[in-house]
């Protein structure tokens, strides 16, 4: 009996054994073909096979995809010396298929991004500095006219590494009708005065539910810079964390939900599509009097509910706060090191972008509804047509002139930092600590993050 349990074990370990190199084979396999598939991805056939191929990956699928390509047909078309070939990339796996095909020395020419890569990319020798590219004279003009907020986003270390397509910014939408139901003929001038009203506006159930939120504020990004803060002193080139104004933000977000009981808020907002992008939205059906969200919301509201009364406006300061403050991220470009047509992927940027032809250009940020790079594109014709026809926009364009809009801290570890930033921020609200507590809470996490990273030599 012995013996043959024995040799059953021996079957176990040995069948064990064969599955663990079954399955290291198939791993080898997949990264194999995946490393394939970035150095030589399937090719669309060539329009113009006699020019130079500039090869160009972008995260946007459907209905984007098709904005993308009207672009690139237009690029195409403008000139006769290059072929931008565009691909649609999955966004779960672009920034893996990037670093791959850098490092298997075939990166694509140019990239379109939206996460926080810039500054630990740019740290890690992985992109070219745009402003290498330009002429003297470009890089003057571009820092002489853009927007200060779509430079900052492409910004580090002096260096300009990202040229925004497209920057997002937050503000108020809210319902005119719910307001005039309260006496309110106009929208609060202050933050205190638009947190009375929006207590006024809630509407509970006869078991004590919400049933409709008259305004809840979210997001520390978003609030730090409007209570005077924000998270980086570019001055300076330090990290602001636990600072009076940051503190001030924090207790805010935390009181604005207590005010309501933190599980009563969560079971409201768990019952609501509040990432919707059609119909569902539930500012639509009422179930928000006063909601901040960015200006892609309103192509939203024209397709879904044009018949809805609505406004925006920024978010009113807090007494001794700043006006037109906030936050913002945004669509950018970016050229990786080892590009082999690094020329013909910046001449394709800056057609995009309107950096040399901003009439030409400004027709491309109607399509996709994006706010633009520069004044210069945001007065021509064919944008001011389309602000005229959606002019819920004109607040967000207000926005972007400020000095006060912040994007994430131009720092290596921007993920972790955002990370612990929603930590910070869920550790108030929830009341596992005090505001003050979990801001000391951050700066220690972050302290020894910079000591590892200084330990390390990154």
């Amino acid at each position: 009996m012995a013996a043959k349990k024995v040799a059953q074990e021996d079957k176990v370990s040995v069948f064990h054994a064969l599955k663990k190199r079954a399955l290291f084979a198939l791993q080898v396999l997949v990264a194999v073909a995946l490393l394939a598939w970035v150095v030589n991805p399937s090719k669309e056939p060539r329009l113009f096979p006699e020019r130079i191929p500039v090869r160009f990956w972008h995260m946007w699928s459907g209905e984007w995809k098709d904005v993308v390509d009207k672009i690139v047909a237009r690029f195409n078309a403008s000139q006769s010396r290059y072929e931008v070939i565009a691909l649609s990339v999955p966004s779960g796996s672009a920034d893996q298929k990037l670093l791959m095909g850098v490092s298997g020395g075939d990166p694509p020419d140019v990239m379109a991004q939206w996460n926080q890569v810039i500054p630990a990319w740019a740290e890690s020798g992985l992109l070219t500095p745009l402003d290498s590219l330009m002429t003297p004279n470009e890089w003057e003009e571009l820092q002489a006219t853009a927007y200060p907020v779509a430079l900052k986003i492409g910004r580090y270390q002096g260096h300009l590494y990202g040229l925004t397509t497209g920057v997002n910014v937050f503000a108020c939408y809210y319902r005119p009708d719910h307001l005039a139901a309260q006496g309110a003929r106009t929208f609060p001038a202050t933050l205190e005065e638009l947190t009375e009203l929006g207590s006024k506006l809630t509407r509970l159930d006869e078991k004590g539910q919400i049933t409709r939120m008259g305004f809840m504020p979210m997001g520390f990004n978003i609030y730090a810079p409007i209570f005077g803060g924000g998270f980086f002193d570019r001055t300076r080139n330090a990290l602001t964390l636990n600072t009076p104004e940051n503190l001030r933000a924090l207790t805010f977000l935390a009181e604005s939900r207590g005010r309501y009981g933190y599980e009563q808020v969560v079971k409201f907002e768990s019952s609501l599509n509040t990432g919707g992008f059609a119909i569902e939205w539930p500012f639509i059906s009422g179930q928000y009097s006063v909601t901040v969200d960015g200006q892609w919301r309103v192509e939203q509201l024209a397709k879904y509910a044009p018949e809805l009364k609505y406004a925006t406006a920024p978010i009113p300061p807090p007494q001794g706060g700043r006006t037109l403050a906030g936050f913002a991220n945004g669509n950018f470009m970016i050229i990786p090191k080892g590009a082999r047509e690094a020329r013909g992927a910046f001449e394709f940027v800056k057609f995009w972008s309107g950096v040399d032809q901003p009439e030409r250009a400004a027709e491309f940020y109607t399509w996709g509804g994006w706010l633009p790079l520069s004044p210069k594109i945001a007065q021509t014709p064919v944008y001011k047509a389309y602000v005229k026809q959606y002019p819920q926009f004109q607040t967000f364009l207000d926005l972007l002139a400020s000095e006060n809009i912040q994007p994430t801290a131009p720092v290596p570890f921007q993920v972790l930092l955002t990370d612990r930033l929603t930590r910070t921020e869920e550790a108030a609200v929830r009341g596992t600590a005090t505001p003050k507590a979990a801001l000391l809470a951050l700066e220690v996490d972050i302290q020894r993050e910079l000591e590892r990273r200084k330990r390390f030599g990154l």
